[in-house]
Formats: C-alpha cells, structure tokens, sequence
C-alpha cells in the first residue's frame, strides 16, 4: 500500500489532519514545513500546493489540500476506522454537510467577525448567511450528541470539533454549553492527545 506523507507546521490547520491520521491508525510520514522560514514558497513545496499552505496529504501519486477534503479522503480510504458514513447508508448526506460546514460556515463567520469590513456585507452575499445562524445550527447540530452523527465520532466531528476549539481558544466564538462540551468530549480522545503533545514538542523546538 502506499504510504502516507503528511506536510504539516505545528501550529496550523494541518493538526487537524494529523489528528485526523493518527485516529485511522495507519503509519505515516511527516515533513515539517517551517512557515517562518518560507518553506511553504520554495519551488519545491509550491510544485505539491500553489496556495503555500499546510496540510499536503500525499498518498501514493494522490496529492490532496484542503483539511475537509483529506479527512474526508483518508475516512473513506481506511473504512476500518468507522470515520466515515459510506456510500448508500442515507445518512451520509448529512456527515458530508458537516464536513463542509466547518471551513465553508463556521470558520468564515468568525473571522469575518475577528476582522470587520467597513460596510456590512448583504447578508445574501455570505455563504453562512450570519453569525448567529452559524452558531445555532452547529448548537442544535449537536443535540442529542455525543457526536454530530449521534454515538457515531466521525471525520465530521475531526474538523468541526477542531475549528470549535479554536474559536473558542481565541475567544472567536461564545463558549456555548454545547461547545464547551463537545469540544471537551473530543480532547480526551487519545489521537487527540497524542497529536496535543507532538505538537507542543515541535512548536517548542
């Protein structure tokens, strides 16, 4: 099988997927980016991702960007893992809505919220529609838990928890009930951990 090659800065977007690696369990291969050295705009990095941004998922010739689309690749790649609703179960609509909501609704909201525009834009002209909009849909998303597929932890909850986590981390978000307890639930799980101290250690070093 080919292996796994992770390009990832500690700490950036790209802990998400290595979170997201660690809990489907296969081995991989990391290849740190040092973004304050302009890793990410050397010619070589550019050849993989001409964004110059972290997380690059490389897997045998498959090259992918984007966190919401290699998590939802490596779910579907290692079904062993349960990470993923497949194909023809009818709930899959739904775990593909919220592994998209998360970079495409709630991420956009809080920054747009973090950096204010002049003018306030035509609410129709946002893809999340409002802030509050966002913020109650994940809330109501989240009931009855414990996941957002219900007893089922998914590649869903790998990218809505993370960006959960650091909207509230950075005071981007209210710390809802809701949040605080998902995004809690989620912390204790031990891929999680895991890639916590990894990280420490590389952003340490």
């Amino acid at each position: 099988m080919p292996k796994l090659t992770l390009y990832h800065a500690a700490p950036s977007r790209s802990s998400i997927t290595r979170w997201m690696l660690e809990e489907i369990g296969e081995p991989y291969e990391l290849k740190l980016v040092n973004l304050s050295k302009g890793d990410n705009r050397t010619a070589e990095f550019l050849a993989i991702n001409p964004m110059a941004k972290v997380p690059v998922l490389v897997h045998g010739d498959v090259v992918l960007t984007e966190g919401a689309a290699i998590c939802t690749y490596l779910a579907d790649e290692f079904p062993r893992a349960k990470l993923n609703v497949p194909i023809g179960d009818r709930r899959r609509g739904v775990y593909l809505k919220w592994l998209f909501f998360g970079p495409s609704c709630i991420e956009p909201a809080m920054l747009d919220r973090a950096y204010p525009r002049k003018e306030d834009p035509r609410r129709g002209a946002l893809g999340y529609g409002d802030f509050e909009s966002a913020m109650n849909t994940v809330a109501a998303g989240l009931k009855p838990g414990p996941y957002l597929m219900g007893e089922q932890f998914t590649a869903a909850d790998v990218i809505v928890g993370s960006t959960l986590r650091w909207g509230m981390m950075f005071k981007l978000i209210p710390e809802r009930p809701e949040f605080t307890a998902y995004v809690g639930r989620l912390m204790q799980r031990p891929a999680s951990q895991r890639v916590d101290a990894k990280d420490k250690e590389l952003a340490a070093a």
